[in-house]
């Protein structure tokens, strides 16, 4: 087992740990949702809104871990198995962060989501941006669209392109924490945008290789 690994566990481990201790002192409803200038505008129970976040996360890595076994072309990931294992660990620290705004704010300790959302994402991003300019072919990871799937050249292009989309994605979400009364449109645009051109692009790149076949 390697650091990566061993990080994704401690991460797991720790929002455990905060999550019970926190557990006896939060009051019977705790913050669940935020509206899109930063005011919370959901609870749920104190069981199910402080335990949601950790089995979410423990889904999603047992998922994640799961699928490149059965994934017809697992031998790719060996290329970039580290980067994968990376993406990982990103998401539990992103949990993680999200669980601590969860309870400081169910606390009484408003802390400004508006502001530390963007910068949180735009990491997340930027992260995925270099992940994605690493991820060889497979069914699982990275920009699956029918054209991408029937040709490495096309992956290849079409992962490239949107590795540094997903970048530039990144630094504008975290510009969003300059303008936190329009943080979420600084997230949602980028990542959405880069969605679109990824799609568009693959599909161009698939056509531009079979006229030139």
């Amino acid at each position: 087992m390697n650091l990566i690994r061993i990080a994704i566990i401690a991460g797991l481990i720790l929002t455990f740990i905060v999550s019970l201790t926190a557990y006896p002192v939060l009051p019977d409803t705790v913050v669940s949702h935020w509206n899109a200038a930063g005011v919370p505008d959901g609870t749920m129970g104190k069981l199910a809104g402080i335990g949601l976040v950790p089995v979410i996360m423990v889904a999603l890595v047992a998922l994640l871990a799961f699928l490149p076994r059965i994934d017809p072309l697992w031998k790719n990931y060996a290329a970039f198995r580290n980067w994968y294992d990376g993406f990982i660990l990103i998401f539990v620290l992103f949990m993680l962060a999200v669980q601590c705004l969860i309870i400081l704010w169910s606390l009484g300790h408003p802390v400004s989501i508006n502001l530390l959302m963007p910068v949180l994402v735009g990491i997340l991003f930027l992260y995925t941006g270099f992940f994605l300019e690493r991820t060889e072919p497979n069914w699982f990871a990275g920009i699956r669209t029918p054209w991408t799937l029937s040709s490495a050249t096309v992956w290849k292009k079409t992962h490239l392109v949107g590795g540094k989309l997903f970048k530039i994605a990144g630094i504008v979400s975290c510009a969003g924490a300059v303008f936190p009364d329009f943080a979420i449109w600084f997230i949602l645009v980028p990542a959405l945008g880069t969605a679109l051109v990824t799609v568009v692009y693959s599909w161009y790149a698939f056509q531009k290789e079979r006229e030139n076949s």
